[in-house]
């Protein structure tokens, strides 16, 4: 049984031995290896993890909850952090393409499985993708789900518990289990709704970019990119990309918050200010007194002077703003209110069919390569969004009601 089929039938919950779980959590590999090969007899499992990441930059992967599709209140937690624990068995699991691996917002338990392992689960569901196609809104929160699916309440009292701390309480495992047991009820609801509803391919297309290992990929020639440069000079973009570079080389090697080696805000400074001297380098605002002479300090003096010497062709080309017609201001105001149409008569969140992006390049330009104007996204918005723009559709008042109308009928 394979997702990429598409079948919903390998979604279908079938009978199995029940799994007798010890509440305590596995500290051996043996266990591990016991629980992962009875959870293979199933058609899923539900999969959540308990992590720190305040003082590191790796995310400490503290306790993995696992859970089968049996309807009893148990599960299973397994202990990463015990003495001589091997988590092959379970990093084997999550590659075992008969189990779909049901997670809600996966994207940081997929990260952490993938540093860990080096491979991305699959194939894998994510609660919270769904409700957005079942019309839950945006980014629904778990506890929520819990409420609204399940029927019932989640303690709150461990959420902002130490993971890392040992012994675990009985309270603190408990607590940590109710995130993988109640979100079986969840992934066996929406499972039936996506059958019936027809929008399985939807949530797949969804699940395949979700798994994507180049989203996992962390390269520290392209840390740069995520800072809010102030600038579009292309000298001081090598600079800010050489800088964000080491500091996120170092990071990484020291297994520290990139802020802990050097903050945003002093790094952009430093990257205006293009200090090339340790005198220069003391005088920027956030770094200590004699800076400049530390190993830190030398260190980003001969990475501004590396990237000064570059030849100009090889610094960063500013990134070209798309210039929008004069005007367009009012048609992008109209494909919002569409887009708002279609998303609730439909059922599904508004973010997962267009962005604001997404309507300004529609309006600007008919053949707009932009997800809103391809596969399901197109006949549910896409091709209403262009009759609009080409006075085909028109949108009116009926009984306080936005209604479309059809101008060519």
């Amino acid at each position: 049984m394979r997702w990429s089929d598409l079948r919903l039938s390998h979604w279908r919950i079938v009978p199995g031995n029940v799994i007798a779980i010890d509440m305590e959590p596995i500290t051996t590999t043996e266990e591990l290896r016991s629980l992962c090969d009875s959870l293979r007899k199933f058609d899923y499992v539900t999969v959540d993890t308990e992590f720190m990441r305040d003082s590191t930059y790796w995310p400490q992967l503290c306790l993995v909850q696992l859970a089968s599709p049996e309807h009893s209140d148990n599960g299973a937690a397994v202990d990463p952090l015990a003495e001589g624990i091997d988590l092959s068995p379970l990093f084997e699991l999550m590659q075992d393409e008969s189990v779909i691996k049901v997670f809600h917002a996966a994207r940081q338990d997929i990260e952490i499985f993938v540093h860990l392992s080096g491979k991305v689960p699959h194939p894998v569901f994510d609660t919270q993708v769904a409700a957005m196609v079942l019309g839950y809104g945006d980014q629904v929160g778990y506890e929520t789900l819990v409420n609204k699916v399940a029927r019932k309440s989640i303690d709150k009292s461990m959420r902002f518990t130490d993971w890392s701390r040992r012994p675990l309480s009985s309270k603190q495992i408990n607590y940590a289990l109710s995130d993988v047991t109640h979100l079986r009820v969840i992934y066996e609801d929406f499972h039936e709704r996506l059958e019936a509803n027809g929008r399985a391919v939807w949530l797949f297309e969804e699940m395949e970019r979700l798994t994507d290992p180049s989203i996992y990929s962390i390269d520290p020639a392209d840390a740069w990119l995520r800072l809010k440069t102030r600038s579009n000079s292309p000298k001081f973009l090598a600079v800010a990309r050489a800088l964000g570079e080491w500091r996120e080389t170092e990071a990484q090697r020291k297994n520290l918050p990139r802020n802990r080696i050097l903050r945003d805000d002093t790094l952009l400074d430093i990257a205006a200010r293009q200090p090339v001297n340790e005198a220069d380098l003391d005088k920027t605002r956030g770094v200590g007194r004699n800076f400049g002479s530390s190993k830190p300090g030398q260190a980003i003096i001969e990475a501004i002077k590396a990237a000064l010497a570059l030849p100009q062709d090889q610094w960063p080309k500013p990134k070209q703003r798309i210039e929008l017609p004069a005007g367009i201001g009012p048609t992008v105001e109209l494909l919002k209110v569409l887009l708002k149409l279609c998303a609730e008569e439909k059922g599904v969140a508004q973010r997962l069919v267009a962005s604001g992006d997404d309507l300004q390049n529609i309006a600007a330009d008919d053949n707009a390569d932009v997800p809103a104007m391809h596969g399901w996204r197109r006949e549910l918005f896409g091709q209403y969004a262009l009759r609009l723009k080409h006075g085909q559709l028109g949108l009116k008042l009926k009984n306080g009601e936005v209604v479309l109308v059809d101008l060519d009928a």
